[in-house]
């Protein structure tokens, strides 16, 4: 019989969870949940060798393990860093982590263009969600910033290098989903850009999934683009009979209008199952998919915000039995007679 692997007992946060040697920072909050996860711009659980590259999951380690409980003295990115037994990790709770991470948002917008109005991914871009959270109000670079050409990368995908984050998503999804190597990045350091080479077209069956892995607006899917704002359409898990993938897939509706095709997202954004670019860029009719029922967005975002579930009529608790509950539409009318009387 083979000995039972002791696991590493981890506290983030305050919170305590157990996990198998090996296992990284950011991937034991991930098995804790909530607020205590990082956020992570490259880190994508699916692809090999990811992670490392944005420093967006940095935190504190308080606490090195029970062994060597001497504090780590920098911040470590949490999807490169194993767990010790013992270790203690500080996330929201340490400020020095919100500062680093807060500097590594500034970075990241440096070259990033102020085009969320006209972005088809906003609404459910991960470095909108980080900017929000963690972004400055002012910037304080003055320099101009690197600017590009929109490309058309192929029949189905538009490349919009202003955009780009450089994570490497892309590379690493083309080099696991295909016989071979696709495209990559190109030239060092600030010069550097995601590209094909001698601008070869992207045509694999399965190269669409770059559009679901990118965490910005770098890469969208040109059958759909500018169709809808992505809170005005509503998602519905959805099968078909496929012979190339599960089949498996998420029909962003309009009315009866199938905007786009996606794959199916966990709450961290990352794709359940690769599908492939005939259920993703050709099947827009209803007619050849089986609708299972509206899709729980759990990934929290701005898209998670309304549109998508209609929330119940909630109560505040009063101590007198007597009392008329008060709800939510009772509260905006009370707020606007304060309003008119202030």
């Amino acid at each position: 019989m083979s000995e039972e692997v002791k696991k590493f007992k981890v506290t983030i946060d305050g919170q305590t969870t157990e996990v198998l040697p090996g296992t990284s920072i950011l991937e034991a909050a991930r098995q804790i949940g909530g607020k205590s996860v990082p956020p992570a711009m490259c880190y994508y659980s699916k692809l090999e060798t990811s992670g490392g590259r944005c420093r967006t999951c940095l935190v504190e380690v308080s606490k090195g393990s029970e062994a060597d409980p001497r504090p780590m003295p920098k911040l470590v990115a949490s999807c490169r860093t194993g767990v010790m037994d013992g270790m203690e990790v500080k996330n929201l709770t340490s400020e020095k982590a919100q500062e680093g991470r807060k500097a590594v948002t500034e970075f990241l917008l440096v070259n990033h263009p102020l085009d969320c109005p006209v972005c088809d991914q906003a609404g459910e871009c991960h470095l909108q969600d980080l900017g929000y959270e963690h972004g400055n109000l002012e910037t304080r670079t003055e320099f101009e910033r690197n600017t590009y050409d929109a490309d058309d990368i192929g029949p189905y995908i538009k490349l919009n290098m202003n955009r780009c984050i450089l994570c490497a998503r892309c590379v690493l999804a083309a080099n696991q989903l295909t016989e071979k190597r696709e495209h990559g990045i190109l030239y060092r350091g600030d010069h550097a850009e995601i590209s094909t080479m001698l601008n070869k077209a992207l045509d694999n069956d399965f190269i669409g999934n770059v559009i679901d892995v990118c965490p910005v607006g770098a890469l969208t899917d040109r059958t759909a683009r500018f169709a809808s704002r992505v809170w005005f359409t509503k998602p519905y898990n959805a099968t078909c009979t496929c012979t190339k993938c599960s089949g498996k897939a998420v029909l962003w509706m309009k009315g009866d209008e199938v905007v786009r095709v996606t794959a199916r997202k966990d709450q961290y954004g990352e794709v359940e199952d690769w599908i492939c670019n005939e259920c993703r860029f050709e099947k827009k009719d209803t007619a050849l998919w089986n609708i299972e029922g509206p899709r729980h967005i759990d990934r929290h975002s701005v898209i998670s915000l309304n549109h998508y579930e209609k929330k119940t009529d909630s109560y505040n608790v009063l101590d007198n039995p007597e009392a008329k509950e008060i709800g939510v539409a009772d509260e905006k009318e009370i707020n606007k007679l304060d309003s008119e009387t202030i």
